[in-house]
């Protein structure tokens, strides 16, 4: 039905021409990029990179390179749309995706002349046979849909016969208007570098990064996420083992990399024990701490840790060696008591030389906050490449100015959350809450980025003025243990718009975030309402 595409046989394709390689604004997308930067680099192909926001900056990015490049390698976008109906290219472009946005496009599943996906063999894709979604009229070739890339099983260049009816009817009886994501980018693209036998340490530890940043995002479920670290942890051990010489274990720029079953607070080493745990949104939230239960909470549990409030309040690395030798330990034993029982998870972490530490989480929070930044005078293109640098071990200083970037964006986040909270914000409409932050609200500019609002919005739907006249909408799906990741809502919205006649835009690769006219948020809600109830 569906085949993975390993790179040996993309290599065999691109070693001797141009790439245009574009690539999604999210940190997965950024660490896959650079994986596959080093295995362009090892065999000298020439490509060029191209930053894209959205559909549109797809659309405009390809226009523009078509006349020069005729391969093109797309990364966390593409996959979930018709891609040859909506960019229209010629009979000999071919487009090489690694796209975790599922559903899969069913065209692009099909066509395997021009499509050629990136897909790990285990994903569940969800994908009707090929006779159930195409007729059989003017058929010139078999209908087979094997495994194998023949002629055979090619219904590219016959997309007229696509029978939409009949995935609509699909869709329907079967809810495949979800929207979940898979195997993340950057961990395909490490494993495939591995089948070369050109796998290297920085590639291992960008394919760490990006599965965290679904987990720190929110879109995987946690056994998916427990898997796919235990895949890692094996891909670890090996390159320990390969590099245990002792001459490359003292060396000053070496770089390790070990399996963690670390805390869940936000750049804890970085910052204040105390500014952690109150602007981490796993405690914040338990303890509830805009409210002044929470505060004297908080205070309780720092006491029956028996931690000197001096200590707590100092920055990581300036606390007693003592303290820090059994702080996970002592940490995990009273949040037991606080009913904070998920507050370590399994994770890595990072030695460059004797100094700098940093875990996978630390570095998916300042490579967001980097390719977020809203300071003046950048554009988007601007923080991207900042943000790619960042993941590079030569440029700690970059690093270390998106975790400082990183603290100031989780204050405001938890800042925003409480003042929500505490001046009846969020309303229910019945099937879902929604909460609308108007013009004026501190660090307005900063929410009108789709990953801070991802994580103001974990829990929530939020609307947010932006000057053009339109709200941003992200929805969120409701949150449990055995929560599937799979979120219905861009489904939702695009039913709503269309019964309402909403000016919406969906321009987002996750379409669980639109844009809306601020106009027409009143009946887009009334039918969003009527749509879910």
């Amino acid at each position: 039905l569906f085949y993975m595409l390993y790179l040996t046989n993309v290599k065999h394709v691109l070693c001797f021409q141009r790439v245009a390689l574009l690539v999604a604004s999210d940190i997965d997308a950024l660490c896959a990029c650079k994986i596959l930067q080093a295995l362009f680099h090892c065999d000298q192909v020439q490509y060029t990179l191209v930053p894209v926001t959205g559909w549109q900056d797809l659309g405009t990015a390809f226009l523009e390179h078509k006349e020069q490049f005729r391969y093109f390698v797309l990364i966390n976008c593409g996959a979930n749309v018709d891609l040859l109906e909506m960019l229209q290219p010629d009979d000999d472009s071919v487009f090489f995706i690694c796209d975790t946005h599922r559903p899969v496009d069913v065209v692009n599943v099909y066509n395997e002349t021009q499509i050629k996906l990136l897909i790990k063999q285990d994903d569940d894709l969800g994908v009707p046979p090929y006779d159930d979604i195409f007729r059989d009229e003017d058929d010139e070739e078999g209908g087979d849909s094997g495994n194998e890339s023949d002629e055979g099983s090619e219904p590219s260049g016959k997309r007229r016969r696509f029978d939409e009816g009949a995935v609509e009817r699909r869709i329907e009886r079967q809810g495949s208007q979800y929207e979940y994501h898979g195997t993340s980018a950057s961990m395909m693209f490490f494993e495939l570098a591995w089948v070369l036998t050109k796998d290297t340490k920085d590639m291992l530890w960008w394919a760490v990064i990006g599965l965290t940043d679904q987990w720190v995002h929110d879109k995987i479920t946690h056994m998916k996420y427990v898997t796919d670290i235990a895949t890692m942890q094996r891909h670890v051990s090996r390159h320990n083992h390969r590099n245990e010489d002792e001459e490359n274990s003292l060396s000053i720029d070496c770089m390790r990399i070990s399996f963690e079953y670390d805390l869940r607070l936000t750049l804890y080493q970085h910052w204040s024990l105390y500014e952690s745990i109150c602007n981490s949104c796993y405690t914040s939230c338990n303890f509830k701490l805009w409210t002044l239960n929470g505060q004297k909470k908080l205070q309780e549990f720092l006491a029956d840790m028996g931690l000197p409030l001096k200590q707590v309040r100092q920055k990581f690395n300036s606390m007693d060696m003592s303290i820090k030798e059994n702080l996970r330990d002592v940490i995990e034993e009273s949040s037991n008591k606080y009913g904070l029982k998920d507050i370590r998870i399994q994770t890595f972490g990072v030695h460059f030389g004797f100094k700098n530490r940093f875990l996978a989480s630390d570095m998916v929070h300042a490579t967001a906050a980097l390719l977020e930044s809203t300071e003046k005078d950048e554009s988007d293109s601007d923080n991207f490449i900042k943000a790619l640098d960042s993941l590079s071990r030569s440029n700690l200083e970059r690093l270390h100015s998106g975790i400082e970037l990183a603290k100031r964006k989780l204050m405001a986040i938890q800042q925003t959350v409480a003042s929500c909270i505490c001046t009846n914000l969020i309303l229910s409409q019945g099937p879902f809450l929604y909460c609308y932050l108007m013009e004026g609200t501190p660090d307005v500019k900063l929410f009108s980025k789709p990953i801070a609002l991802t994580l103001v919005t974990l829990s929530l739907m939020v609307f947010f003025d932006v000057e053009k006249g339109t709200v941003i909408v992200v929805g969120i799906p409701p949150e449990s243990e055995t929560s599937d990741k799979k979120n219905f809502f861009g489904r939702a919205f695009e039913k709503a718009a269309e019964s309402t006649s909403s000016r919406t835009l969906h321009d987002n690769f996750d379409t669980s975030i639109i844009e809306l006219k601020t106009d027409d948020r009143s009946k887009f809600l009334d039918a969003l309402i009527t749509l879910l109830s």
